[in-house]
């Protein structure tokens, strides 16, 4: 149902990958500030806050995640801890390695591997569904708000019909 598929779908918001449709160009927030570094704000421990709509805007579930980052050269590890308001807990670990001004990230769940630039990560999501999986194309931007604050909007999306979207506010400590 739509609970398990928020589920899967937000234990994968680190996918930082690049693929899909999305009718903004990344380049237009090119000179923005601050200017998001993805290895400098995802180091440390880092908390947030989010829900999950559907496709008619009804919020279906809330969660909070801690995240614990950190760097061994260009190569970091997400250590990523959901709560949801229903109780519920679950892990996710991501390897998300830094070449130049592009990343390349991997975990259980996605299809291949995530590739992106700052600002803006594309990404297809294996998500089990009753029984099936379906491959979900995932559109996920990032916006710096200041040095400890990220605001995040990602949207799911199959056959090109969007499914849904999560938003969530991260704070680092």
């Amino acid at each position: 149902g739509a609970m398990t598929m928020f589920r899967i779908f937000v234990a994968s918001l680190f996918a930082f990958a690049l693929s899909g449709c999305a009718s903004v160009d990344v380049g237009q927030y090119a000179g923005e500030k601050p200017r998001l570094d993805l290895r400098e704000y995802f180091d440390g421990t880092i908390d947030g806050w989010g829900t999950f709509q559907d496709r008619s805007g009804k919020v279906v579930a809330r969660f909070h995640v801690v995240i614990d980052a950190k760097w061994n050269g260009n190569t970091g590890t997400l250590d990523e801890s959901f709560e949801y308001a229903d109780g519920k807990r679950e892990k996710r670990v991501w390897t998300i390695v830094k070449d130049g001004d592009r990343y390349t990230g991997t975990a259980g769940d996605v299809v291949g591997t995530a590739t992106g630039a700052v600002l803006q990560w594309r990404y297809v999501l294996a998500l089990p569904v009753d029984g099936r999986v379906w491959n979900m194309d995932m559109d996920d931007w990032m916006f710096l708000m200041d040095e400890r604050t990220m605001l995040n909007r990602t949207t799911m999306s199959k056959f090109g019909v969007r499914v849904g979207e999560v938003t969530l506010a991260f704070r680092k400590r």
